[in-house]
């Protein structure tokens, strides 16, 4: 298989945030975010793979401030690392303010997504082909993440 260059499964989404989408405090609920947030990691991971991709793990979400309604969250998504038949996608969360469009980071993610053949079983994936510096250093650190991950998931039961 071709390796896939990461621009390839770039996403950029934009969401305004209503009332509906609040908690009592006025600002998005951190489901709904998160909710967003698997969308995005989704599109990216079905363009680099072109299959569809299912979300197997979610190593980290972290929040770092609230996200009032009235609000335009903008997420932007691409795939860090590539296995065999997995994916590791990162998004990053940005919120505009509707006043002075001044974009700031609110949230971050990294998910795991697994391709499905017709069958609904794993299949192959392209090789991920980082063409910048910045594109490599996320590429190293997604693939200690994955090895983190499966140190914890491969310690589980003993002891």
């Amino acid at each position: 298989m071709e390796p896939r260059p990461v621009d390839e499964s770039s996403v950029i989404m934009t969401e305004l945030i209503l009332p509906n989408d609040a908690n009592a405090l006025g600002n998005c609920m951190g489901g709904r975010v998160m909710h967003l947030i698997d969308i995005a990691a989704a599109i990216a991971a079905r363009r680099h793979a072109r299959a569809t991709c299912v979300t197997a793990a979610i190593d980290e979400i972290v929040f770092h401030h609230p996200v009032p309604v009235g609000s335009v969250l903008v997420l932007q998504a691409s795939v860090n690392d590539a296995g065999r038949t997995s994916m590791e996608v990162g998004v990053r969360v940005e919120m505009e303010s509707a006043v002075s469009g001044i974009r700031s980071h609110c949230a971050s993610a990294y998910l795991t997504f697994v391709a499905l053949d017709e069958h609904g079983r794993p299949t192959p994936v392209p090789p991920l082909l980082a063409k910048t510096k910045e594109q490599e250093r996320r590429r190293k650190e997604a693939a200690e993440r994955r090895a983190r991950r499966l140190a914890r998931l491969s310690g589980r039961g003993k002891g």
